[in-house]
């Protein structure tokens, strides 16, 4: 792959989505103790309901300190239409004491010490960075970015953690932190899981996809 084809890649979204507008597509939050919580909570599931839970979730568990000392059953009701609720809200709750017991309440700023957290894992850790501390440390990689990687060519990885490190060697670091909204938008947009919209697609001339799926 020309060295050319991610810059131009990342060109091409940036000119079709704008980030600064997109809010109502991503996960709503405050301050990091919300986007932390938020993250855990929308694995196998949409923003748009975890945008809907936390409403209730934060108004009653406004901090760590409150959330560390919740009844389980009561968060579950709470997030129960997120899936994985008992899981969740085990993680939720250990991930609010950890944060209380060893870091006076406050969320780290690292990735190496996010991971070490219930329920956190690089996409979840990258997020919290980049959005919580306006900073790019890696890229993280959901559903979205990892389909759009393999239709692209820019990774034939599966794991989530090797399709990162290869679309780090790819972009530049100053891009990072953009990659994840841009491709989660078109993947909703135009990349879906079933019929993408290839022939709309803004990437298609670039898309190792769509030129298998042409000279079908």
């Amino acid at each position: 792959m020309s060295s050319s084809v991610p810059c131009t890649i990342y060109r091409l979204l940036s000119t079709e989505y704008d980030l600064t507008s997109s809010e109502d597509e991503f996960l709503h939050f405050e301050n990091p103790y919300q986007i932390l919580i938020a993250t855990i909570l929308s694995a196998q599931t949409t923003d748009r309901t975890v945008n809907l839970v936390t409403k209730d979730l934060f108004a009653r568990y406004p901090d760590p300190v409150s959330l560390s000392t919740a009844r389980q059953q009561d968060v579950e009701k709470i997030i129960h239409r997120t899936g994985f609720y008992r899981a969740k809200s085990r993680n939720i709750i250990a991930a609010a004491q950890v944060l209380v017991n060893l870091y006076g309440g406050e969320v780290p700023d690292e990735i190496n010490k996010l991971i070490e957290l219930p329920g956190v894992g690089r996409k979840t850790a990258n997020i919290v960075v980049h959005h919580a501390f306006d900073r790019a440390d890696g890229i993280a990689v959901d559903t979205h970015v990892g389909r759009l990687s393999g239709r692209l060519g820019l990774s034939d990885e599966s794991n989530p953690d090797r399709i990162e490190q290869d679309l780090l060697k790819l972009f530049p670091k100053k891009i990072w932190g953009d990659i994840n909204g841009l491709f989660i938008l078109h993947g909703r947009k135009v990349c879906r899981a079933r019929k993408p919209s290839c022939s709309c697609c803004v990437l298609s001339s670039l898309c190792r996809y769509a030129a298998l799926n042409t000279l079908q």
